[in-house]
């Protein structure tokens, strides 16, 4: 499927990261069920082991190319970009544009400046209507929310407000860099997309991920991962103090118990504050005593991960239960 090329690119770069001792993600999301990206150290874990499903990565229905995500400590993801700005041309390498795209609160409020509505009337029509994940579009919003139905059809001001909101919903406000997506050409960039810069950072496409993707480009995802950062801040301080010759692949990657837990639908005992509750099955980091007074109260369920560690637990006390219900928002 000539793939070659992109295997040894990726290949490169990571490789170039790891000799300059940036920080590389073992490998995420369908790529780690390739064995020849195992091989080349693409990835570092072995898909016949845990008998990871390749046709996920690549398959006869996905001509496209394979999605290889690859992390890298957020402080150092820009030496990388620059390497391979370096190697293949300032003119051939470029990152991702994205386009903020005028939300339904938004629109309600530059449309009530545009129009010069009373700042009281344009924020009571805006807090009527749902934003997050949950949001509702106007469109939504005036079929599901009977108070604003009724403004709507009682007051002609509040209506022109949003009628003329509805009309701009969705429209690009601003543009900004991709928080990931970089592009490599063989020939240079301005034979294929538009180019532009934003602010006072490097040159992005005018073109969206998927448009890039549709013109013939190699989209390439370089993310930067915090955990990384600690991981070898963490990693650094240990050798400094305790072992100089830790190296975090020593940590066995089939604990076997841990993995048993997960599978009996209590990943929420390797996250628990209290450790009776993962009744001696969990390999865990640590047990932090936290505090018991009203304001840290919130953490007698279920607390944030802090990563396994293989330092097996001795009890034999039988399992305990949470009376909390283990909460997402937690992990």
């Amino acid at each position: 499927m000539g793939f070659s090329s992109y295997f040894l690119i990726v290949w490169d770069f990571i490789k170039f990261a790891r000799d300059s001792d940036i920080p590389v993600g073992p490998g995420r999301g369908s790529a780690v069920g390739s064995l020849v990206a195992y091989c080349l150290k693409i990835t570092d874990l072995d898909p016949l082991k845990f008998g990871l499903i390749f046709e996920r990565f690549l398959n006869p229905d996905r001509i496209s190319m394979p999605d290889i995500d690859t992390d890298f400590c957020v402080e150092r993801r820009d030496e990388v970009i620059a390497y391979v700005t370096e190697k293949y041309g300032k003119d051939r390498v470029a990152q991702i544009v994205t386009f903020g795209t005028m939300a339904a609160r938004a629109a309600i409020r530059d449309a009530g400046r545009a129009l010069a509505i009373p700042l009281p009337d344009v924020d009571r029509v805006a807090k009527l209507i749902p934003s997050g994940p949950g949001g509702l579009s106007i469109a939504k919003a005036l079929e599901q929310i009977p108070e604003l139905r009724l403004l709507y059809d009682m007051n002609p001001q509040i209506r022109r407000l949003v009628d003329t909101a509805n009309s701009i919903e969705g429209l690009a406000r601003h543009a900004s860099t991709h928080a990931a997506g970089v592009v490599i050409s063989k020939n240079p960039l301005i034979e294929h997309v538009p180019l532009v810069r934003i602010g006072e950072g490097d040159v992005n496409t005018q073109y969206e991920m998927g448009d890039v993707e549709r013109v013939g480009l190699l989209k390439m995802d370089f993310l930067g991962l915090r955990n990384l950062t600690v991981m070898k801040a963490a990693t650094d301080e240990i050798r400094r103090t305790t072992d100089p010759a830790f190296d975090l692949a020593t940590i066995p990657d089939d604990d076997a118990r841990t993995y048993e837990m997960l599978g009996r639908a209590r990943p929420w005992a390797s996250f628990s504050s209290n450790p009776k509750a993962c009744d001696g099955s969990a390999s865990i980091s640590s047990r932090r005593r936290w505090p018991t007074s009203s304001r840290s109260s919130r953490f007698t369920g279920p607390v944030r991960w802090t990563g396994f560690r293989n330092i097996s637990t001795t009890s034999t006390a039988a399992p305990s239960r949470h009376t909390s219900t283990p909460n997402s928002s937690a992990f």
